[in-house]
């Protein structure tokens, strides 16, 4: 094995045809990763911009999973709360994004998706890791934490409110399931 027969790219080769190793496609054949007919799904954009629109409707199991996987891939930077204090940034990596500045608060959801896909500064890029989908379901919970983290109390709801009221005079509120509260 350690010497194993192969060929580097372009090496000559007297068995296969035209004597390249380097040898073309099939007709017909689509090569992994290219045939990606929905171009808002794949890249983000609708006709070449950006688009703040996601491509295929949000529900809660979406959020439920797309938490989860923020707190697998993103959270150890960006930290579970979306501040750009994660705990590899608490031991000397450097400084990830807050998602609350006013610049990522109004950039569209394409945006992001473009920077999970491809990465941008010091982020790698996350193409390999995590699926088309949850790439959409990570943004959609980020757009959770953006909105959460800066709601005011005139957008909330009166049964919303009654609950924060009753949390602040010092009633716990228990947590939902799977959301740090006991399953």
């Amino acid at each position: 094995m350690h010497d194993a027969p192969r060929y580097d790219p372009l090496e000559a080769s007297p068995v296969f045809p035209k004597g390249s190793s380097a040898q073309p496609l099939v007709p017909g054949t689509v090569p992994r990763g290219t045939l990606n007919e929905d171009e808002l799904l794949h890249t983000g954009r609708v006709m070449g911009a950006v688009s703040d629109a996601f491509p295929f409707p949000i529900t809660r199991v979406d959020l439920d999973r797309g938490e989860q996987r923020f707190n697998i891939y993103c959270a150890p930077c960006h930290g579970r709360t979306g501040e750009g204090n994660g705990m590899v940034v608490q031991r000397g990596y450097k400084q990830a994004a807050s998602y609350h500045i006013d610049r990522l608060r109004q950039a569209p959801a394409g945006y992001f998706f473009e920077v999970v896909s491809n990465g941008f500064g010091a982020m790698p890029d996350y193409r390999a890791q995590i699926t088309v989908e949850d790439r959409w379901r990570i943004i959609a919970h980020v757009r959770v934490l953006q909105l959460t983290h800066n709601a005011s109390m005139k957008e909330l709801s009166p049964a919303d409110l009654d609950r924060v009221k009753a949390g602040a005079a010092g009633t716990p509120a228990k947590a939902p399931a799977g959301h740090g509260g006991q399953d």
